[in-house]
């Protein structure tokens, strides 16, 4: 995980932050590596260079979300418990915004045909047939929309499962955009929320 601070999260969005100073003792982060920063997503290192606070430019600074070199360093200061100087040396991060790694594109769509619905509910009565733990597809469905943002290991306990086939299944949940995972816990995606309307509970 790399965290930034809330300021940061537009930029890194948006494409307008690049980089990131860090003043770690070693490398935390590798190129090619991909790192949840909570709430906005996943991020992907391109590079990682060890360098002197002299080396820093103004487009660094710029490029990392301030608007000047002085600012960038003040802030380095404040985090700092040694006292920095030209040639103290810090970690350089080149990266770039990867996306929702959690989220599947059409679970955020609110349109759902009728035909749509009925595919939805034939691939979820083969899923409950084909289970050990018997029909799970739509309680587990309804209790993460009772329980949003709740751990999925305390979700399991709730219906008395085992906290890794639980999961298991909430990511076949997700692959059909029915559901969203966070940080923490889970969430009923628009799709996902349209089609419990739609589809009534057949054990009713």
């Amino acid at each position: 995980m790399l965290l930034f601070q809330r300021r940061f999260h537009k930029g890194l969005v948006d494409g307008t932050i690049t980089f990131t100073f860090r003043l770690w003792s070693t490398a935390r982060v590798k190129p090619g590596s991909r790192y949840r920063c909570h709430p906005i997503g996943v991020l992907e290192v391109d590079a990682v260079d060890r360098i002197q606070i002299r080396g820093i430019s103004e487009e660094d600074a710029r490029s990392s979300g301030f608007s000047s070199r002085a600012e960038l360093i003040a802030y380095l200061t404040a985090l700092s418990p040694d006292r920095l100087t030209d040639e103290s040396e810090l970690y350089r991060v080149h990266l770039h915004f990867a996306g929702d790694g959690d989220r599947v594109a059409l679970a955020l769509e609110t349109s759902l045909p009728p035909e749509e619905a009925a595919q939805i509910a034939e691939r979820l009565r083969m899923l409950d047939a084909s289970s050990k733990a018997g029909p799970w597809t739509r309680r587990t469905l309804l209790l993460i929309e009772a329980h949003p943002k709740v751990a999925g290991s305390k979700l399991a306990k709730m219906v008395g499962r085992e906290t890794a086939p639980f999961k298991a299944d909430v990511v076949k949940l997700k692959k059909m955009g029915l559901t969203q995972s966070f940080e923490v816990g889970y969430e009923i995606s628009p799709r996902g929320r349209v089609f419990l309307q739609q589809v009534p509970d057949r054990e009713k």
